[in-house]
């Protein structure tokens, strides 16, 4: 009995001991959950009126890039012209064998000898149809007299009637010879018409074919650059394979889409005859061009401008993928600020008692300092000057959210440039 008492009295003693320890254990202190806040760097704005820059990017071509092709077909003899390769007004650029070329020129001017003396012999058969006909008209009167004499003849008896069968069928032979010469002269303008067809037809193969032959050597038409060749010397090329192509330096174009934004301001400064200008970046010396045109087309990305070269550079090629900053009119209440400190394309953060304040904004450019940083060019209604505007990009920024003021690190999203 008294075995079975232990066990219990030591879990009974447990069960005290615990109880005794809860009521006399120390009270925790109370844990208030303190709100997290960011620090940022700030900077106070003052709007101002600032010319705005609106960087583009474009790719170089030109309108008066042609492709040389073969006129004929034949063997290609010299391919003096090289890939890249600057020439001169007149220099040869391509040339067909001659021995292609010279067969096929003769053989048309043959067609067209021939052609030719058809046409005479058509004119000389017609003069002496002409002759024949009266010389075949007057055997057909001699015939109608000797028909009447030998009617006479026959009624006084001193022919037999057998001759007067004779004396007709010579008049229907004559007059048979008279209708088929008048036939033959009758039929003269039509045949006379589709010889000369045939002759203007040889001639116009003729020319076609001088004109290729004159073609198979090409001659730069002006100062250019070679692109693309496609062929070398001693290839066998068809008529009108393209062989290489070739542009001006002069009359350059760069075409650049425009945003949806700006493109209503670019067509309305071509309509008042006003001239945007614009500079390449990251190419010394910059390269200056002028809005020219606006594309005839647009779609969802904006619409295209092109933009004249004024001052070509040897080194430019069509398919440059160039940077470019254009002047627009002055804005004014804008604000210049780090493209750190725009949200999206819209919205900046003010910084009012100690929490965000989001601000919407419309983006109407860039501006390059003098210190050659690039900032973001903002308008608002709700841009007043001494607000304090966040510049440090916070991944996690939204409406209230608590900071602090001062040097914060930069993050990732921190840039001097426009991020895509």
């Amino acid at each position: 009995m008294r075995k079975r008492l232990v066990p219990i009295l030591i879990v009974a003693v447990g069960i005290v001991i615990f109880i005794l320890l809860r009521l006399t254990r120390d009270e925790p202190a109370a844990v208030n959950s303190l709100e997290r806040s960011w620090r940022v760097a700030t900077e106070v704005i003052q709007p101002d009126a600032f010319a705005p820059r609106l960087t583009l990017y474009g790719v170089l071509e030109s309108p008066l890039l042609f492709t040389v092709v073969a006129p004929m077909a034949g063997r290609v003899a010299e391919l003096p012209a090289q890939d890249g390769e600057q020439i001169k007004q007149g220099q040869l650029l391509m040339a067909l064998d001659e021995a292609d070329i010279k067969p096929r020129v003769d053989q048309a001017r043959a067609d067209l000898e021939d052609a030719k003396a058809q046409l005479q012999s058509e004119k000389v058969a017609h003069q002496n149809d002409l002759q024949a006909l009266t010389l075949e008209r007057r055997i057909q009167a001699n015939a109608q007299k000797n028909l009447e004499r030998t009617e006479q003849l026959i009624t006084r008896g001193v022919l037999p009637s057998a001759e007067l069968e004779n004396s007709k069928d010579a008049l229907d032979r004559s007059a048979l010879t008279v209708a088929n010469r008048q036939r033959s002269i009758n039929s003269y303008p039509s045949g006379l018409q589709a010889v000369e067809a045939r002759v203007a037809r040889a001639q116009a193969t003729f020319d076609s074919t001088q004109r290729d032959a004159e073609r198979s050597r090409f001659l730069a038409p002006f100062d250019g650059v070679v692109g693309n060749v496609q062929a070398a010397v001693g290839d066998q090329v068809n008529a009108n394979a393209a062989l290489l192509e070739f542009y001006p330096l002069q009359g350059m174009e760069l075409r650049a889409v425009v945003p949806q934004v700006h493109s209503q301001s670019f067509t309305q400064a071509l309509q008042s005859g006003s001239q945007l200008q614009a500079h390449s970046l990251d190419i010394e010396p910059p390269i200056s061009m002028t809005l020219k045109r606006i594309a005839g087309q647009a779609d969802a990305r904006g619409v295209e401008a092109l933009f004249s070269i004024d001052q070509p550079q040897p080194g430019l090629r069509l398919g440059n993928l160039l940077a470019i900053n254009v002047a627009r009119p002055v804005r004014s209440d804008s604000v210049a600020l780090p493209y750190s400190a725009l949200y999206g394309n819209d919205t900046l953060y003010q910084v009012l008692d100690g929490r965000l304040q989001r601000i919407e904004v419309q983006r109407v450019g860039e501006i390059l300092t003098e210190q050659g940083d690039r900032r973001v060019l903002v308008r608002s209604s709700q841009l007043q000057a001494s607000m304090e505007i966040v510049i440090t990009h916070l991944p996690n920024a939204v409406h209230g959210l608590k900071v602090e003021t001062g040097a914060a690190a930069p993050s990732n999203d921190d840039a001097t440039g426009p991020r895509p």
